[in-house]
C-alpha cells in the first residue's frame, strides 16, 4: 500500500484537508499555488502559479480578457512574490512532506476556475505523486474535463447547476486568516 498525503490548498482547503487526512490516517501539508488574477475581477482567474515556480495559462481567458503580455508578467511577478512570501510563512510551522511515491490527495474548500486547482495537481506530480486525486466539497460541472486532464481521480461533492461562486456550498463561509490557517497545519501535523 502508498503512503497517502493530503496537500491542501490554503488558505480555505487547510481545516478541509485536516478533516480528510485525519479521516484517512494520512500525512498533511499545504500546497502553495497563487490564482492569476484578472485586473477588472480579481476572483477570476486567467491562470495560476505554483511553488516551485511553474507557471500555467488559461490562454482561452487571456485572450478573451484582452490581457497584454506586460499585464500578464506583472500578474506573475506579484503572484511568485505572494507565493514565496505563503511559502515563508507556512514552512516555519511545518517542513514540507516528501511526495514521492505517494498516492496525493489534492484538497480545496471549493473550485471555481480550475487554475489553482490544476496547478496544486501538477506540483503534487511533478512533486513525484505517483497517484493524484483532487477532492473538493464543490465545483461547477464545465471544470471537471481540465481537472480531469491532471489527476487521476476527480470527486466533487456537489456540483450545481447554476454556480456562481464556492461560498454558495457553506451555511457559514468564513476565510481564514493566517493565524488561524498556520493553526489548523500546526495542529494537524501534532495530530497525524
Amino acid at each position: 500500500d502508498a503512503r497517502v498525503v493530503v496537500l491542501a490548498i490554503p488558505r480555505g482547503g487547510l481545516p478541509v484537508g485536516a478533516e480528510v487526512a485525519r479521516a484517512l490516517g494520512a500525512d498533511f501539508d499545504v500546497v502553495v499555488v497563487r490564482k492569476l488574477r484578472s485586473p477588472n475581477n480579481p476572483e477570476l482567474g486567467f491562470g495560476a502559479v505554483g511553488a516551485d515556480g511553474h507557471v500555467e495559462l488559461d490562454d482561452r481567458l487571456v485572450s478573451e480578457l484582452g490581457l497584454t503580455p506586460d499585464q500578464v508578467d506583472a500578474e506573475v511577478v506579484d503572484r511568485v512574490a505572494a507565493v514565496e512570501q505563503r511559502l515563508e510563512l507556512y514552512r516555519g510551522v511545518a517542513p514540507a512532506v516528501d511526495l514521492g511515491g505517494a498516492v496525493v490527495v489534492v484538497v480545496d474548500d471549493g473550485v471555481a476556475t480550475g487554475g489553482s486547482a490544476r496547478q496544486a495537481c501538477l506540483l503534487a506530480r511533478r512533486g513525484g505523486a505517483v497517484r493524484v486525486i483532487l477532492a473538493v466539497p464543490v465545483a461547477p460541472r464545465s471544470v471537471e474535463p481540465t481537472l480531469d486532464e491532471v489527476a487521476d481521480d476527480v470527486v466533487i461533492l456537489s456540483s450545481p447547476a447554476e454556480f456562481l461562486a464556492v461560498d454558495q456550498a457553506y451555511r457559514d463561509f468564513v476565510q481564514l486568516d493566517d493565524d488561524d490557517a498556520l493553526a489548523t497545519l500546526a495542529d494537524s501535523r501534532q495530530v497525524g
